[in-house]
């Protein structure tokens, strides 16, 4: 059942006095109001510390163990965990002071109006849903920062000086791992999700649309629609997430800018050969599935190390397309199967880079001398494109204000000035890349230990935990 402190309104109400007073009630020993936003005492230092690191590391720590595995984490869309772990969001949210309510796509929103409702609106968000056997920060660290970002400025008597709405979104679905169907949540939202998803199957044979109505919530192609939101009602969308990479920590600083967000293609590669006996059937005559499928892998390997070696320049290939791949394209192989016979070998073949055209002349190239390697074997080759996603640049005037303000974090936490925050490309898709069909968008990285990701060895320091949701803070305080 979504969550009974979450509704779903056609409106959306600004807080109530009564909540806030409550708030003021509990923590009355704290400051309710400061005489800059640039001036922080020792008690305002105390309160951050307290609610954007110790409780923001204790939420995440609470938010990784909401799991449908008992020995490991995994949250797929709509599943039991899933819809606990957005009730405990909600409640945080509304712990921030924050309206809530659960859309028909299964995302959670937490909204406050600021002083104009009227006014376009920032959005905040990442994703609560997990790969099998994941790390506790991947997406968790971006909703529970902009809720406790949120939070501080609440209890500082701040947070009606906001002079435009801000709403946190905790999107349902970004992995795809249940439906193989990656940004469910973000691009119902950016309007981008073609309504036929809804009826796109799990492994168990339930659809969307059946995963939903089994938690209460009633989609439709019609409402499906009507989440999309107005462009005209939104200024922009941020988000924070960990780096997933080890460039931060090479360089020995927490938090770093993200210009842009490579292009993805995504192939389900099929090879179907004959199942001649392993002893009777003559090297000569055999058509082995699996040993094409090994020479067409290592071909992928090959082409995506040196493709200057095989693109061949014309006019739609040039040479500095091949020098932009050569900087950012990677490709690799997921899953590998040989069910239903060993007739049969499927494996996927993911490719990135932040040069679309580049993408397109090596998924081009690929195709064709994959097809000439199963033509040579005699065994036949279906690829099919099973998900793209064009390359995103970030917006520049958002990400300067991104980067000043993790520069103030930054200087605020070390009491130094900082080295510049540094610019990097991200080679993983982000709910960011829906979001940039709806608006302007910007992301800041984090730092993770090892650069490991979607690996229960995930780990954030406490201390970058901080200083993300410190930057966030300092951003919205842009915004008084």
């Amino acid at each position: 059942m979504a969550s009974p402190q979450c509704t779903q309104p056609n409106t959306i109400p600004n807080v109530s006095a009564l909540l806030l007073l409550s708030l003021f009630l509990v923590i009355p020993a704290l400051p309710h109001a400061l005489p800059s936003t640039n001036v922080f005492s020792e008690r305002t230092n105390y309160l951050h510390q307290e609610i954007l690191k110790d409780e923001a590391v204790a939420r995440l720590i609470e938010l990784g163990k909401v799991s449908d595995a008992n020995d490991f984490l995994e949250r797929t869309f709509q599943s039991p965990a899933s819809v606990r772990a957005g009730n405990l969001i909600c409640k945080w949210m509304e712990d921030a002071g924050l309206h809530t309510w659960v859309d028909q796509m299964g995302n959670v929103h937490g909204r406050y109006e600021g002083m104009k409702p009227s006014e376009k609106a920032l959005l905040i968000g990442s994703h609560l849903d997990t790969v099998i056997d994941a790390g506790m920060f991947d997406g968790a660290l971006g909703i529970i920062t902009a809720i406790s970002a949120l939070k501080a400025l609440n209890i500082r008597g701040m947070l009606g000086r906001l002079r435009r709405p801000v709403e946190v979104i905790a999107f349902s679905d970004e992995e795809g791992v249940r439906f193989q169907s990656t940004f469910l949540g973000s691009a119902a939202i950016a309007g981008v999700m073609p309504v036929s998803t809804l009826h796109v199957h799990d492994k168990s044979g339930l659809t969307v649309q059946g995963a939903l109505r089994n938690n209460s919530i009633e989609t439709t192609e019609e409402n499906l629609l009507q989440l999309k939101y107005d462009p005209e009602s939104v200024w922009g969308y941020i988000e924070v997430h960990i780096e997933q990479g080890p460039v931060l920590e090479t360089v020995g600083l927490p938090l770093g800018l993200v210009k842009g967000i490579a292009g993805q293609t995504r192939l389900r590669v099929t090879v179907k050969g004959s199942q001649g006996h392993a002893g009777t059937v003559p090297m000569r005559m055999r058509q082995d599935p699996m040993t094409a499928a090994a020479e067409l892998i290592v071909l992928l390997e090959s082409l995506c190390k040196q493709p200057e070696d095989y693109l061949s320049y014309d006019g739609q290939c040039t040479a500095s397309t091949v020098q932009s791949l050569a900087g950012s394209l990677v490709c690799t192989v997921g899953e590998i199967s040989t069910w239903p016979s060993a007739s049969n070998v499927t494996f996927t073949v993911d490719i990135r880079a932040m040069d679309d055209l580049g993408r397109e002349a090596i998924i081009y190239e690929l195709s064709n001398r994959m097809y000439r390697i199963c033509d040579k074997r005699s065994v036949l080759c279906l690829i099919e494109r099973k998900h793209d996603a064009n390359a995103v640049a970030c917006d520049t005037g958002l990400s300067s204000k991104l980067k000043s303000a993790a520069y103030t974090a930054l200087k605020q936490i070390s009491g130094e000035d900082p080295d510049d925050v540094p610019i990097l490309m991200s080679g993983a898709g982000h709910d960011a890349m829906a979001m940039s069909h709806l608006t302007k968008v910007a992301m800041l990285f984090v730092r993770c230990r090892g650069g490991v990701s979607h690996s229960p060895a995930e780990h954030v320091s406490d201390d970058d935990v901080w200083a993300a949701g410190m930057a966030i803070s300092a951003f919205l305080e842009t915004l008084m």
